[in-house]
């Protein structure tokens, strides 16, 4: 299509200098301008979207350039080790479904929820379909088995021979969600008071109101890496991507195809399909547009200091950081 609109633009100058008859130039004038008017006319009303039209995405030509960013990252920075030992957090992260030989690291704020929704879906015998299983009961479900309540030689046992399945997300995409999910909400008592009695306690706020994400964001650079928790604990310290060779690393932005295909090297039934629910049905879900609205608002030595929590996790998962946010941080502060 490109390649026709500059033919005729070539042919509009040759008309020009040649002196054609007015009446050619104006035609072809018209049609063009007809053209640029309609994609125009289609770009206000969304229906063209060319940050996220991807058509040449390539599922197993993803998975070696992730693979192999990992493995380079991992080894400039000397956190791959061959005395490795799973450490007990680690292990926790791992769900293990033995009918399909199938490991999972849950990262949240990754599509977690519907990963659990499938391993217990997964169990033929579960008799529920995903839109039946609650929130709740997915988190809470005692039918899901972690690798930590193995002995370490099962564990040895389930890694070298499982699938092994992890998903990433934009580090900072992932904490705007993180914050939005647990501390604009009134259903997650936990966060809204416990987790926000230990913010203010540590910034040492006095106001009884809701903590901001700039006081979120700066608790974060703040705090004992080791007692961070999930929802924004670094992805490669969640599941070790560095010392666990996994079978398959999905990204959230290109979710629906690795999901599918996940789901076919697994043996899955092929009814069973990656849910689509969210925690919040009525509220729009973490993207980028959102996200830099909440990016914008930090102050430009807290957004670097953000980064830095999880510079790792850009570098290993092979993301680009917010170009958008950082053009608009000064040099120097």
């Amino acid at each position: 299509m490109q390649a026709s609109w500059v033919q005729r633009w070539n042919n509009l100058n040759i008309y020009h200098h040649i002196n054609m008859r007015k009446v050619q130039q104006k035609v072809i004038l018209l049609i063009m301008s007809s053209a640029i008017f309609a994609l125009f006319l289609h770009y206000k009303q969304g229906k063209l979207n060319f940050q996220n039209v991807n058509p040449q995405y390539s599922v197993t030509e993803a998975q070696e350039s992730r693979k192999a960013a990992v493995r380079s990252v991992c080894k400039s920075n000397n956190l791959s080790s061959s005395s490795f030992a799973l450490d007990r957090k680690v292990a926790a992260q791992l769900y293990v479904d033995h009918s399909h030989r199938f490991i999972y690291c849950e990262v949240p704020k990754v599509g977690c929820s519907n990963w659990k929704r499938i391993i217990l879906l997964l169990n033929e015998s579960f008799g529920h379909t995903s839109y039946e299983l609650q929130h709740y009961q997915v988190h809470n479900s005692k039918q899901l088995k972690k690798l930590s309540e193995y002995p370490p030689s099962g564990q040895k046992e389930f890694l070298a021979n499982y699938t092994k399945v992890m998903f990433t997300r934009d580090p900072l995409e992932r904490v705007v969600s993180a914050y939005r999910d647990k501390f604009l909400h009134e259903d997650d008592v936990y966060y809204r008071e416990n987790i926000t009695k230990l913010i203010k306690k540590s910034l040492g706020i006095q106001s009884k109101t809701n903590i901001t994400f700039e006081q979120f964001a700066n608790f974060i650079t703040k705090e004992n890496p080791y007692y961070r928790d999930t929802h924004w604990k670094p992805m490669y310290q969640l599941c070790e991507p560095c010392n666990i060779q996994y079978d398959f690393i999905g990204k959230f932005e290109t979710l629906a195809d690795d999901a599918d295909f996940v789901l076919k090297i697994i043996g899955a039934p092929k009814k069973l399909k990656y849910p689509t629910m969210k925690h919040h049905a009525n509220e729009s879900r973490t993207n980028y547009d959102i996200s830099i609205r909440y990016l914008e608002m930090l102050p430009p030595v807290l957004f670097r200091k953000l980064l830095s929590v999880y510079s790792l996790d850009f570098s290993i998962f092979d993301y680009s950081y917010y170009q958008t946010t950082i053009s608009k941080l000064p040099k120097t502060t």
